[in-house]
């Protein structure tokens, strides 16, 4: 009876103690999946998929910097000014006769913006026009879930979290005063809301967006090493980066951190 009662005041010690070390950890939020919605699908390029690097998240080579040919470029109300640079969809072609048997699912990564082009019609080739939700996918990720020739298919469509192996990444360019920053390999919600900069002989300092996934600060930084704080736009979880780059880091270069959204 001794022992029973010694057991259960031991299990509910540790459950209190957990508890306790999940909210001041704050316990991170874990981005869910959205339910499914509407929407269409173009493509851009062809097999290659060459004509999607670069593009306006500012990733560079998409498969040096580990996004590959599965991304797509999201029409002006999904790209949010940027803000919906990184984000991860689950597509799927319905109601076309050029779907693939069984409706399958491919996982895209957002990284361009489809401008609107108002000189068309919203319904015949001004795709990307706002109000339009709409995905223009790289063509290999488009010949996952459909045909080719059919030039544009209606989709459903759902936020995913984003599953990225190791770190984030930051990808430097600037000057003595001016340090712009663009944040690669961002897993959970794949999207930055807000993000600071600290020196090793400075406090934390606000850094404003610039546009797609770079932020940039108006400071003198060289010579230290650096350290950065970011919060994630859908989640709002916030996770520090300690000394991601030495003191001797330099424009151009890309820095790898060691931690990650959930």
């Amino acid at each position: 009876m001794v022992s029973s009662l010694h057991l259960w005041q031991f299990s509910f010690l540790f459950f209190i103690l957990t508890v306790i070390e999940k909210v001041i950890a704050g316990y991170a939020p874990v981005f869910r999946p959205t339910p499914w919605q509407l929407a269409h699908a173009t493509f851009y390029g062809d097999e290659t998929a060459s004509e999607t690097m670069g593009g306006a998240c500012g990733y560079g080579n998409l498969f040096s910097s580990g996004y590959g040919t599965d991304t797509a470029a999201l029409s002006s109300v999904l790209f949010n000014n940027g803000y919906g640079c990184g984000q991860c969809f689950q597509i799927r072609c319905v109601q076309s006769q050029w779907c693939y048997k069984g409706s399958p699912v491919t996982t895209v990564t957002a990284t361009n913006l489809c401008p609107p082009n108002w000189a068309q019609d919203s319904n015949n080739g001004g795709w990307c026009n706002p109000p339009r939700t709409h995905f223009d996918m790289s063509k290999p990720a488009f010949m996952k879930i459909a045909q080719w020739k059919a030039g544009i298919v209606p989709v459903m469509f759902r936020r995913v979290p984003c599953i990225q192996k190791g770190g984030l990444r930051f990808t430097f360019q600037g000057n003595g005063y001016w340090l712009l920053v663009y944040v690669m390999n961002v897993a959970g919600g794949g999207d930055i809301a807000q993000m600071w900069v600290k020196g090793s002989k400075t406090s934390w300092i606000s850094m404003s967006h610039n546009w797609g996934a770079s932020y940039q600060a108006f400071a003198t930084l060289g010579g230290q090493a650096l350290s950065f704080k970011i919060t994630s736009y859908t989640s709002h979880e916030t996770i520090i980066a300690w000394n991601v780059a030495p003191s001797n880091w330099q424009v151009g270069m890309t820095y790898s951190a060691n931690i990650n959204f959930h």
